[in-house]
């Protein structure tokens, strides 16, 4: 309950101090506002290579031609855009699976309802990474053990992968020194010494590279073969109350994933619009992939790895959660 409140202070500031990431300029009352024709909605997301699609896909139209405006607020991580979602500060949110089964366990009235990224599957390839600086002694996940390693926020899916790296590489995870971090900030952080490892996503992986960081492990593979990472979602009350701007939100996403997928230019030069990475950088983004459904089989294993590592009061019930 501490931390839920603390989510909600922290969802409350960044509403209130992040306008300025805002595609939309922000504009929109808490709840969704109707004009002319067109629903405004306020939607929590994360900076970062994952929410390309819904940028796009407001781009393309293809929100608008369903009467749907989005009015995009930048957050850290899932855990914080959990209950702003619960509280109506946002009418969707993007987050990881994890934190979406820790509210769920913990009775948080979400729902999942459209599929947001997944990784690529391939070790070695993937969008997320563990880093650390260029010539670092940590050479596998093993040597984490009493070290610092930044992920973007606690107890969710970057930690739990981590965990399950150092695991397989025969290293002791409750050992790991891990710090909360905005991806954005793990760069610099990895570069002055600040942290030992990072466990990072795109665009900022790019942006580490560039520094000459290397690559550890890719934690987001070692979980699960083609691990669904995060999702849309909303609160049980909007979707009941609103079931038809749900429906529209899940349409229009759909079309957003498909287009994203199969354009991957046009992806790269979205995420410029919304994060700090250099132009220079954008031929080394390794893109996720974006299927059309989530792929149950490694939400169960994450699942598993958090029941493991004591994160869910109670099991999650993935049938209550999931579309």
């Amino acid at each position: 309950m501490r931390r839920l409140l603390a989510g909600i202070a922290v969802g409350a500031f960044l509403v209130a101090a992040s306008a300025c990431g805002s595609s939309d300029g922000g504009g929109a009352s808490d709840k969704n506002s109707s004009s002319g024709g067109t629903t405004t909605v306020k939607v929590g997301i994360i900076p970062i290579v994952d929410v390309a699609p819904v940028y796009l896909g407001q781009k393309k139209g293809f929100y608008s031609k369903r009467g749907l405006k989005l009015s995009m607020t930048p957050a850290q991580g899932g855990a914080a855009i959990v209950p702003g979602v619960v509280s109506s500060q946002f009418q969707f949110g993007f987050s990881n699976m994890t934190s979406l089964m820790i509210a769920q366990s913990n009775g948080v009235p979400v729902k999942a309802i459209a599929n947001g990224v997944a990784s690529t599957g391939v070790d070695g390839k993937d969008f997320g990474a563990i880093t650390v600086k260029k010539g670092s002694a940590i050479t596998s996940a093993k040597d984490l053990e009493g070290k610092k390693v930044a992920v973007n926020t606690l107890k969710n899916i970057n930690e739990t992968a981590v965990r399950e790296s150092v695991r397989k590489a025969g290293g002791d995870p409750s050992e790991v020194k891990f710090v909360e971090l905005a991806f954005d900030q793990m760069p610099a952080a990895l570069d002055s010494g600040q942290i030992d490892a990072a466990m990072v996503v795109e665009p900022a992986l790019a942006t580490v590279k560039s520094q000459g960081a290397t690559e550890i492990a890719s934690s987001l593979v070692d979980v699960a073969k083609d691990l669904t990472v995060a999702m849309y979602f909303t609160s049980n009350q909007y979707a009941t109350q609103h079931p038809d701007v749900v429906k529209k939100f899940q349409e229009a996403t759909a079309e957003s994933l498909a287009y994203a997928d199969a354009h991957p230019d046009e992806v790269r030069q979205i995420v410029t619009t919304y994060t700090k990475i250099p132009a220079a950088l954008l031929a080394d983004v390794t893109l996720p992939k974006w299927p059309a459904e989530p792929n149950r089989t490694s939400i169960e294993a994450l699942q598993k790895l958090g029941e493991q590592d004591g994160l869910f009061k109670s099991a999650p019930d993935l049938d209550k959660l999931l579309p």
